[in-house]
Parts: structure tokens; sequence; C-alpha cells
């Protein structure tokens, strides 16, 4: 029994299109693409969701993967998926800016640590709201809203030669700053907060300069700082909530609205 090579292709194309965006994805979106989750796991929830996903679609443009529109195509599908993962990493980043900030304004922004999120450097502060945020993140299903808006990506903007143009990516630009607003949000209390206690101190210094301020000065701010964080710390799931609607309901307009 002899099975054409046609055939062969569009089984595999059935499949193959849909495993890149999905990895793609898995790549660099929150809580899949963190550096602590083995890269074979990664792999092979991929294909996983890749089968569940794959007879659902209509059946995509037979095209061999390794003609030049095959490398144009799986090239589309590769910025697709990191466009998605992109777009709602900003909210786990938004939580890292915020955490850069408030640890400054303690003095605490030579206290670095490794993120487990993106392999980077940060302040302690950050490396605590990344923590927190990825925990909202899950009790919020978004690992089940990403997934539900990769299969709906799928149907918006089906596995084609029309993809994403430069346009779309200037759209996502623009966006980007969303997540600098939303960081300022969550810092900005503490931020003045301390800008004022520093002011105070500024001025005890001014009034009586044999006190040694400095040494009560810094031990001061951190307990301020750590007290102001847990103050502020309520109005974090409402934020992530309402930032991470709005990042989805971003993607869902863009695909919707590519221009072929």
């Amino acid at each position: 029994m002899t099975l054409p090579l046609a055939d062969i292709m569009g089984w595999v194309g059935t499949y193959l299109w849909v495993l890149i965006r999905v990895g793609a994805v898995l790549m660099v979106a929150p809580v899949f693409g963190a550096r602590g989750v083995p890269k074979r796991l990664r792999a092979l929830a991929a294909m996983v969701i890749s089968l569940v996903i794959a007879p659902t679609l209509p059946a995509p443009p037979a095209i061999d993967p390794l003609s030049a529109e095959g490398i144009v195509l799986v090239a589309q599908q590769i910025m697709i998926g990191v466009t998605i993962g992109f777009v709602l990493g900003m909210v786990i980043s938004s939580f890292v800016m915020a955490g850069e900030a408030m640890a400054l304004g303690m003095g605490l922004g030579f206290a670095q640590t490794v993120d487990p999120q993106n392999g980077v450097s940060v302040p302690l502060i950050s490396q605590f709201l990344t923590i927190v945020a990825t925990l909202l993140f899950i009790a919020l299903d978004g690992p089940a809203l990403t997934l539900k808006l990769l299969a709906d990506s799928f149907l918006w903007l089906p596995v084609s030669p029309i993809g994403l143009n430069p346009q779309d990516f200037w759209r996502v630009v623009g966006f980007g700053q969303a997540m600098f607003v939303n960081a300022l949000l969550i810092a900005l209390p503490v931020i003045i907060s301390l800008l004022m206690v520093n002011i105070a101190m500024g001025v005890i210094t001014r009034a009586a300069p044999q006190l040694n301020i400095f040494s009560i000065g810094f031990p001061a701010t951190l307990l301020i700082g750590f007290f102001l964080i847990l103050v502020s710390s309520p109005v974090w799931l409402p934020n992530l909530e309402h930032f991470l609607q709005k990042a989805l309901q971003f993607l869902s307009h863009l695909f919707r609205h590519v221009d072929g």
C-alpha cells in the first residue's frame, strides 16, 4: 500500500501549522514560558494541545513546509504565537516594573535576585510581586484564558498566507504603554508616600543637623515601605484582572481586524 505524497503532506500540515503557533505561545506566555518549566514538558504540552485543537479547525492550505511559501508561513505562525505570549506577558511585567520603582524608593534597588519567569536579575520587591502576580494570574484562570484565546486565534486568523503586517506590530508597540501605566498605578501610592517620608527626613536634617538621621532613616524607610506594600496589596487582584481582560480584548480586536 502506497500513500501519495500530497496526502502525507496534508496530514502533516494539519497538525504542523497548529503545533508551530501553539509552541510559540507556550514559549513566551506567562506560567507556560517560565524558565522553571522543563522544555520537554513544554514540548509535550504543545503536542497535546495541537492534537486537541487541530481536528476542530478548517483544513489548512496544502503548502509544502520545505518550500519558500512554507517557510514564510512558519514565520507567520511563530510571530502570531509570540505576539500572544508577549502581550499577555505584559500583565506580569507591569508588576515587575512596579516592584523596581518601589525598591528604589525603599533603598532596596541594590538587592538583586534572579527572576524565574524571565531569567534576569530584578530587585527583591520585583521578585515578590512577580510571584504574587503569577499566583493571581493562575487564580484568575489565566492559563485557561490563554489556551482559549489561542484556540480562538485560529478562527480569527486562520493558517493562511495572510498574517500580521507591520501595522499590527505597531499596534502591539502602542499597547505597550498600558504596561507602564499599569505599573505606575500599582507603585504610585508607595512612591508618593515614601517621597513624603524622605522630604520629612530632609526637613528634620535641615532643622537639626546634629542628628544622625541616616542611622534611622534607612531602617525607617524600609519598615514604612513594607507597611505601605501591605496596605496597598488589596488593589493588586482587581488591577491584574482589569489589565488581563484589557490584554485579551486587545488581542481579540487585533486578530479580528488583520488586514489581508
